[in-house]
């Protein structure tokens, strides 16, 4: 783990050597967003609602019979902006578009396609690394705060549907809670959340060696190594914050 994590941050240098030389193409950038952000946000914002729902479910009666469902608008707002949103959207992300690109770059190692790229004298961290680390650190907050909508939309219909909490007094208690405090830092988190999936899967992918199965062996831990690194910024972050 720790030989990992320095080839790690080896290769975040070299990434931003690679983007501060001006070597970046931005089409790149704009076509790995999509293949990371925009093809995972139907699943992210399903999360989003589903895991709303769910502790809407969960939290109503409990306030209902205490008297205090006022407060079920801001609970669930507070829960989804600070944590679930971001947490789950990773997640989502991490598990389609992560092991994604731990496979594509697995490939590219295993039938030489990387030694094609040195001979032409082009950094191969760079060229592989930077368009989707930067791709991911700009776009995944943009699908985790659609995600904090979805979510707390989704606990506004179930506290309906569940207790027959009426929507404004729902609203009311969510916009009394969030501050943007609240919101810049889950934006910040957004962003470490996705330049950690695409550093820590392209990573893997660069070190696999050998063939067919090394490939396949390589995006399991891809997607381990990733979720727990993950969690541990997530920890740190809210250690810092919080």
């Amino acid at each position: 783990m720790i030989e990992f994590f320095g080839l790690c941050v080896e290769n975040l240098l070299k990434s931003l050597k690679y983007l501060f030389t001006g070597q970046l193409k931005w089409s790149s950038v704009v076509e790995k967003a999509a293949e990371i952000s925009y093809d995972s946000l139907p699943i992210s914002l399903i999360i989003a609602f589903i895991a709303a729902a769910v502790i809407t479910i969960q939290v109503a009666k409990q306030f209902l019979m205490s008297g205090a469902e006022t407060y079920i608008g801001g609970t669930i707002a507070i829960v989804m902006i600070r944590e679930i949103a971001p947490g789950f959207v990773a997640l989502a992300i991490g598990a389609r578009a992560g092991t994604a690109i731990s496979a594509e770059v697995a490939n590219m190692q295993v039938t030489s396609q990387v030694d094609a790229i040195k001979t032409l004298k082009i950094d191969p961290i760079g060229y592989y690394f930077t368009p989707r680390i930067v791709a991911a650190i700009l776009t995944v907050p943009c699908v985790v705060l659609l995600a904090e909508f979805v979510g707390i939309a989704g606990g506004m219909l179930v506290a309906k549907g569940t207790i027959h909490l009426h929507s404004a007094r729902y609203m009311t208690s969510a916009w009394l809670w969030i501050s943007m405090r609240d919101i810049y830092i889950s934006i910040f988190k957004a962003a470490v959340f996705g330049g950690l999936i695409a550093l820590v899967c392209a990573t893997q992918g660069y070190s696999t060696k050998g063939g067919a199965k090394e490939v396949g062996i390589s995006t399991t831990r891809a997607a381990i190594l990733s979720t727990v690194y993950m969690l541990v910024a997530d920890f740190l972050i809210n250690q810092i914050f919080y």
